[in-house]
This record gives structure tokens, C-alpha cells and sequence, in this order.
């Protein structure tokens, strides 16, 4: 399903497996200091094996908006933006029957509230701070990220100086500020990442 999304997304080809690797490396520092989130190992599996799956919504929208090379104006953005619920909605349907409740339930944080800022100013639901479900406070900053550092039809990709600066001042406003700075923490494991695959 991962791979048949970005097969239609030109914008964001090998996003889906370079976010899902970022969530690995920043799921094995959080390990470090799990206790301190409430986390657990399960559970940091469970958001690894979920991370591919933030973005399947994507196969609702229309091509028009998807493959779009350049700026969205607002009616595109708004088309874009039901990614999110429709990429909840596919995967309760695909993972119908999996006996994993915890791993459904991951997996659907993880596609709905991905794009939840930590000021309440993020879609769908304006969710903030601790209300957003940990795990998608966690692909929010693999998704930007990579996002940043990536280069794409329509604008070049930062630095990792510009793009980890962009991360450090939106703590507290788009992300959450304790989970940020971990992030931040994995730094030189990410750069080794990108350097190698891009």
C-alpha cells in the first residue's frame, strides 16, 4: 500500500521509506529514556512497524492535487489536507480482523493526527499538547523533517543545519518540546542515514 502511494505522489517519492527509517533511529533514542515518556518497547515497535502506513491517505486524493508541482492554493490545500482522515479510514479497513488491537490503534493515530501541532493549530481535529496520541507526536517530526531535508519538484531541500534550526525553534509550537529535543539528540544517526540514501 506504501509503495502503490508514492507510485502516484511525484511530489514525495521515497518519503514513506525514508520517514519510516527516521521513526527506527528516533524510536531507539527514545528507548534510552523511555521511562521518562511512558513508553515502553512494545510500544516503540509498534510506531515503527506503523510509520509507513502515516501517509496512505493519500491514495483518496485527487491527481490533480497530488501530483501538483508547485504551490497548493487554499481549495487544493483543503483537498490535501483529508489525507489524514482518509488514511485512518484505509487502514481500520485494511487491518479489519488483525488481532493486534494495539497495533490497529497505533497505526491509526499515526495517519490521523500526524499533521496535530502542539499549539492546537494543526488538522483534522486541533488537538494540542498531550491530547495528540504520543505516537503521532512522534511521526510529526519524521515527517517534517524529512520534508525539510528532501528535495522536491518544486523547492530545494535544506540543510541539515537549516533544517535541524527550523525543528529546534518549532518546539513548543508545532512540536512536542521534550520529544523534539531527543529528536534533535539523533542527529548525527539521521545525517548518517541521508547521506547514504539520497
Amino acid at each position: 500500500m506504501a509503495e502503490m502511494v508514492e507510485s502516484r505522489d511525484s511530489n514525495t517519492g521515497g518519503h514513506i521509506k525514508r520517514t519510516s527509517e527516521v521513526v527506527h533511529i528516533f524510536a531507539d533514542r527514545l528507548m534510552s529514556c523511555k521511562e521518562k515518556f511512558g513508553l515502553t518497547k512494545e510500544f516503540l515497535q509498534l510506531v515503527v512497524k506503523a510509520a509507513p502506513m502515516h501517509d496512505l491517505g493519500k491514495v483518496a486524493i485527487d491527481d490533480v492535487v497530488l501530483r501538483k508541482p508547485g504551490k497548493y492554493t487554499d481549495e487544493e490545500y483543503a483537498e490535501m489536507k483529508r489525507h489524514s482522515a482518509e488514511g485512518a479510514r484505509i487502514v481500520e479497513s485494511i487491518l479489519q480482523g488483525v488481532e493486534d488491537e494495539s497495533f490497529v490503534a497505533v497505526a491509526r493515530n499515526v495517519a490521523y493526527y500526524h499533521h496535530e501541532k502542539w499549539n492546537g493549530k494543526g488538522y483534522p481535529t486541533g488537538k494540542s499538547e498531550t491530547e495528540i496520541p504520543i505516537e503521532a507526536r512522534i511521526m510529526a517530526l519524521a515527517d517534517v523533517f524529512d520534508a525539510l531535508v528532501s528535495k522536491r519538484c518544486y523547492e530545494g531541500a535544506f540543510s541539515y543545519d537549516e533544517a535541524f534550526q527550523i525543528i529546534g525553534e518549532s518546539l513548543g509550537q508545532q512540536f512536542d518540546p521534550e520529544l523534539g529535543k531527543v529528536f534533535i539528540e539523533c542527529r548525527a544517526e539521521l545525517e548518517a542515514f541521508y547521506n547514504e540514501n539520497r
